[in-house]
């Protein structure tokens, strides 16, 4: 709790410095600014998002264990769910402009070799665990789980042939996402909030 104070002090003495800059003119550097009620001219930082949660209590050195690998997992599978998201809109778009079913699926084929070449080394060296967190990310980002996509993109078939596969790994590919409702989602959720403002 003391970390966060410190922060939020430190916030606040950059603010009223910046402030009190404002009336002054400080050569070679440029802020945003608006003009308060009083004609002042006031610099207008946006600072970023901090998010501040209850402490962790951990029940077992299990549940501690458990916390730790989901940190590892998210900060190695964000990157590339998000990645996932941008690329579908990209295939999303560019399937608009396709007229016909046969060229949809001829573009399909041919992304979907280009991915598998330029992914396929780096999706291997994942574990377990963070192949089931790429799944549960894919759906986050995605808002459609992996299931989904490749049955949009691919077929069913291929669909009900990588949903088996993954069933033997035990994971699942029909996993949604949904930190209102799941608990370990829910501590996903935490962890994803804390890497992305560089606070874990």
């Amino acid at each position: 709790m003391t970390k966060v104070i410190k922060y939020l002090t430190v916030l606040m003495l950059a603010s009223l410095f910046f402030q009190a800059s404002a009336q002054t003119e400080v050569e070679g550097i440029r802020v945003p600014a608006v003009v308060d009620e009083n004609g002042d001219t006031v610099p207008n930082w946006l600072l970023p998002q901090f998010y501040v949660y209850p402490p962790l209590t951990f029940k077992s050195a299990k549940q501690e264990k458990f916390y730790w690998r989901t940190v590892r997992d998210v900060k190695k599978t964000l990157p590339y769910a998000k990645m996932v998201a941008k690329l579908l809109r990209d295939i999303d778009r560019e399937m608009e402009k396709l007229p016909t079913e046969k060229e949809r699926k001829k573009y399909m084929e041919a992304k979907e070799d280009e991915l598998v070449a330029t992914y396929k080394p780096v999706l291997k060296q994942f574990t377990l665990s963070q192949g089931k967190m790429m799944i549960r990310l894919v759906d986050r980002e995605c808002d459609r789980t992996s299931y989904q996509l490749i049955k949009q993109f691919r077929g069913g078939f291929r669909a009900v042939f990588w949903q088996g596969f993954a069933k033997m790994l035990g994971a699942n590919l029909k996993t949604e996402y949904d930190p209102e409702k799941t608990e370990d989602d829910a501590i996903v959720e935490r962890v994803i909030n804390l890497v992305e403002a560089g606070q874990l």
